[in-house]
């Protein structure tokens, strides 16, 4: 039985990256409905597709469940990140259903206003120097390219293998750690007097719900790495949700590889 909510809000999915992890993304775009559903940002991964055309058939199917949300009552919005900030050009336009934003505010069930930015804007290194921020990108993706083998080698040994070596390295490098707190007051100190009662952003792949200040800092995660989402409940009650493949999706793969072979 699918899950049901006012607002859902996804980000950093990076399609057309072999990073992406589409099939957790399509199970939890199956899985959870809403009346409104954002797409925060580095939905399409054109700095990936610029070095390697890579789009297999499920980053195409996740393309056609948005629309396909969309064409059937789903409010979608689409903020763009810098990963795809191409599609800023479009600002207010819509394509199949699906609104192009490069900001909104969201207003919850319980009257709260939400800033909603993908966050890059507030990311100096992003902005001021993105050869740097495309380095960062190549070690990031780097990291989880060395993880997948990592993960296969602690499954041998009957270890945990949703083990994270990004988020390892992330909360161990000191300055990392302190780029991220850096990030996070950036947004809230130039924010919190704007009559807002918080902002939802992506950006970093970095999931978090937090009280800075009486301001809500709530970062959505990403599809990389966590799978993570931020879900609006229709009290207007926020919830941070790590999504992992259900049984039922494990179930059906699992049917579709004995059909082939």
């Amino acid at each position: 039985m699918n899950n049901s909510y006012r607002t859902i809000w996804i980000s950093d999915l990076h399609l057309g990256s072999t990073q992406c992890q589409a099939d957790v993304l399509l199970d939890f775009l199956k899985q959870n409905e809403s009346e409104k559903l954002y797409l925060v940002g580095d939905i399409i991964d054109f700095w990936a597709l610029s070095k390697k055309m890579y789009w297999p058939r499920d980053h195409n199917t996740v393309i056609q469940k948005l629309l396909r949300k969309a064409r059937h009552g789903t409010m979608v919005i689409y903020i763009p990140g810098n990963h795809d900030e191409n599609v800023r050009d479009y600002d207010n336009y819509v394509f199949g259903d699906i609104i192009v934003k490069n900001s909104d505010v969201h207003t919850s069930a319980d009257g709260r206003r939400f800033l909603i930015v993908h966050g890059d804007e507030y990311d100096t290194i992003a902005q001021c120097h993105k050869w740097l921020a495309k380095l960062g990108s190549e070690g990031y993706d780097f990291l989880i390219w060395v993880n997948r083998f990592l993960r296969i080698f602690r499954r041998w040994f009957g270890l945990q293998s949703n083990f994270s070596l990004a988020a390892f390295v992330k909360f161990k490098v000191k300055n990392v750690v302190q780029f991220i707190s850096d990030y996070e007051e950036s947004i809230v100190s130039t924010l919190k007097d704007q009559s807002l009662d918080g902002v939802i952003c992506g950006h970093i792949h970095h999931a978090e719900i937090k009280d800075i200040d009486g301001f809500l800092y709530i970062n959505t995660g990403d599809f990389v790495e966590s799978c993570t989402a931020i879900v609006e409940h229709f009290n207007g009650a926020l919830e941070l949700v790590r999504w992992h493949k259900t049984k039922l999706a494990i179930a059906h793969e699992e049917t579709l590889e004995i059909d082939v072979h």
